[in-house]
C-alpha cells in the first residue's frame, strides 16, 4: 500500500488538479439543415458532412415489409 512520505499541502494538491475541469463542447452549425453537431463530425440530423450526404438516414430508406 502506498504511503506518502510528507504531507501534501492543499495548495500543491489543487494546483495538480487545475487541469481536471470539464470543458463545454464547442457546437457548429450544420450547413445543410441548420443543426446544431459536434465539429468535424456528420450531422446526426440530416447525415450531411462537408455539404455532401454521408449517412443515409433509416426513414429514408424503404424496407420490404418481407426483408424486415
Amino acid at each position: 500500500m502506498a504511503v506518502q512520505q510528507n504531507k501534501v499541502s492543499k495548495s500543491r494538491r489543487n494546483n495538480r488538479r487545475a487541469h481536471d475541469a470539464l470543458v463545454a463542447g464547442n457546437p457548429n452549425e450544420c450547413t445543410n439543415c441548420g443543426e446544431l453537431k459536434r465539429p468535424h463530425h456528420v450531422c446526426p440530423s440530416c447525415g450531411h458532412y462537408a455539404d455532401r450526404e454521408v449517412v443515409a438516414l433509416a426513414d429514408e430508406i424503404d424496407l420490404d415489409e418481407d426483408a424486415a
